[in-house]
């Protein structure tokens, strides 16, 4: 069951004492789920650069061939495990001056809280959009998990201007290492809100097991078949 939203007094008195146990953890079986989830992350990210790296390298050409003078891959600073910030990678996926061109369109943004999405983007590429459908331009990640800054499955990474608009219930999202794929993202992506991302994290964080993790990537195969939430 899904912890209920509180209002900010409430969770800064009572936050703390609630995800202790939930999150941390103290017993055998949470060290066992941690120790077993960080082996398998390492040894499937390694495993998955080595046989995409034929994939990486297409991509890399078909990107170049659009946009000559852009990068291939695109990194921006997020923020991870206990607010800790760290630069994420992916392939690039839009015009070179993607993060100029964002303060003109924030009032288009069609998700509700505290994150931009939006459907139509301009700043998309042809290549980008794509890679984007398939969720391919994210597969650059598999290098952050192996430097252990993300997780297979987690919460998302957010942005450091997002996090500014967090409420302390909101960080809660932010007790554990963020993933490259998660409860949110095979629960219906972009078409949910923030609060109802923000409660899929928190449900994960509450019920979060090795089991639970393969489920979770399993579900995540669809979305890289092409999902239509992929924006």
């Amino acid at each position: 069951m899904t912890p209920p939203r509180q209002n900010e007094a409430e969770v800064a008195v009572t936050s703390g004492a609630y995800y202790a146990k939930t999150v941390l953890g103290t017993g055998k079986s949470q060290t066992s789920y941690f120790i077993m989830k960080r082996c398998f992350d390492f040894t499937a990210s390694a495993v998955g650069l080595i046989l995409l790296a034929p994939l990486f390298l297409l991509l890399a050409i078909i990107i170049k061939l659009e946009d000559p003078r852009g990068p291939v891959f695109f990194s921006q600073i997020r923020v991870g495990k206990n607010e800790k910030p760290f630069r994420m990678y992916k392939f690039r996926s839009m015009v070179s001056n993607a993060e100029e061109l964002l303060g003109q369109l924030l009032e288009k943004n069609e998700v509700e809280g505290a994150m931009f999405k939006m459907k139509d983007d301009p700043r998309v590429t042809r290549v980008g959009k794509l890679i984007r459908k398939t969720s391919i331009d994210e597969l650059p990640q598999l290098l952050n998990v192996i430097k252990g800054e993300m997780s297979l499955v987690g919460p998302r990474p957010p942005l450091p201007r997002e996090v500014d608009q967090y409420s302390e219930y909101d960080k809660l999202r932010l007790l554990v290492t963020p993933g490259c794929t998660g409860l949110w993202q095979v629960s219906g992506r972009s078409e949910l809100t923030f609060k109802e991302m923000v409660e899929l994290d928190l449900e994960y964080i509450q019920r979060k097991s090795f089991w639970m993790d393969l489920k979770i990537l399993l579900r995540t195969v669809r979305v890289l078949l092409g999902s239509k939430d992929a924006f």
